[in-house]
């Protein structure tokens, strides 16, 4: 089966720029998710064995539940180590972008720093309208994934031998974090043919589902319980479409930790021909922000509704956003937004 993504010239290209550096940073975007870990840690080890010294820069703290992920102990937190992070951004010869597509994803510190880097840069991305200009733009949106794409570059240059067992572990989690375990936009099946290829090296693909999603608290739980019982706000037919708030008060009753939120968003499409699912989440810190989330099904389009009404973007079934406002506020956006494409919902 064909999985290679490149041009003949492209992936010349890649090989050169790979060949002619010596200090690689990689970037993710920030809340780092399983594909932003699994695809920069893996494209990491696989730039180590090519002689490379290859590190990873996280823009902030990600979830606890993955901190299990091989590699996460090489990560450089920007964060938190601000000046070394600097210091190897300032001698990287080579910097690679991977599962963003645009600097600003990276927060509000972070981007001034990679805005004056002067090296070669490589973009490895599966979202939309990418902005960031680069010496070899590998982009993607019609793939599963960033990790998906990291698989199949090192494919294409030969290194599927290479591949430990750990780096076939952070590109299968990668692959089904961004894919609600292959419930949506998997259905190619080209990944299926990756999937039966990182078998081959030995993961234990029930064990790293466990580790994902089977790692609540009994907090989170009883916060999940709350929000679905007094939150949730469904909008029956033609809309088919549901909304649903999580207050600061109600974070911090629950005792609530980054990641927390996580698949909550998801459940209300269990509903019976339900097409839209929406969360509000103000954020933890700072006042009248709104982080935004969105999960629907067949053709609606979050993507395009994330980019009209909150700031975002992402993918057709899967996108997020944020809002400077109060939730009160923000909650009237989200009825707007509904509104708006409510030709799509019926």
């Amino acid at each position: 089966m064909d999985i290679n993504l490149l041009t003949d010239d492209e992936a010349d290209r890649l090989r050169s720029l790979i060949a002619s550096s010596t200090k690689v940073a990689l970037v993710c975007h920030m809340n780092a998710d399983g594909d932003a870990l699994g695809s920069s840690l893996s494209w990491a080890e696989y730039l180590r064995q090519q002689g490379k010294e290859a590190t990873v820069i996280v823009p902030d703290m990600y979830p606890d539940y993955l901190q299990w992920i091989p590699g996460t102990q090489q990560s450089l937190r920007y964060d938190k180590k601000k000046e070394q992070a600097q210091q190897l951004l300032n001698e990287a010869d080579l910097l690679c972008y991977l599962d963003l597509n645009t600097i600003s994803r990276t927060g509000h510190e972070m981007p001034a720093a990679l805005e004056n880097y002067k090296g070669k840069v490589i973009l490895i991305d599966h979202h939309e309208e990418p902005e960031i200009k680069a010496d070899l733009m590998v982009s993607h949106p019609e793939m599963s994934s960033t990790s998906e794409m990291v698989f199949r570059l090192i494919w294409q240059l030969g290194g599927y031998d290479a591949i430990t067992r750990d780096m076939a572990t952070d590109i299968y989690c990668g692959m089904m974090t961004d894919t609600g375990a292959f419930t949506y936009n998997s259905t190619q099946p080209e990944i299926y043919f990756i999937i039966s290829q990182l078998l081959a090296k030995g993961i234990d693909k029930d064990k790293i589902y466990r580790n994902v999603y089977h790692v609540y608290s009994v907090d989170r739980l009883r916060l999940w319980g709350h929000v679905l019982n007094r939150n949730l706000k469904v909008l029956y037919p033609p809309k088919h479409a549901s909304y649903f708030t999580i207050s600061k008060e109600e974070m911090k009753k629950y005792n609530f930790k980054k990641g927390d939120a996580e698949g909550l968003v998801n459940v209300p499409l269990k509903i019976l021909k339900h097409k839209l699912s929406i969360s509000l989440r103000e954020d933890t810190e700072k006042e009248r922000l709104v982080w935004i989330s969105t999960r629907s099904v067949d053709d609606f389009p979050c993507d395009e509704m994330a980019k009209q009404f909150f700031n975002g973007g992402g993918h057709k079934n899967a996108a997020g956003g944020r809002l400077e406002c109060s939730l009160s506020e923000a909650v009237e956006i989200v009825k707007k937004a509904i509104d708006a494409y409510a030709d799509k919902l019926k």
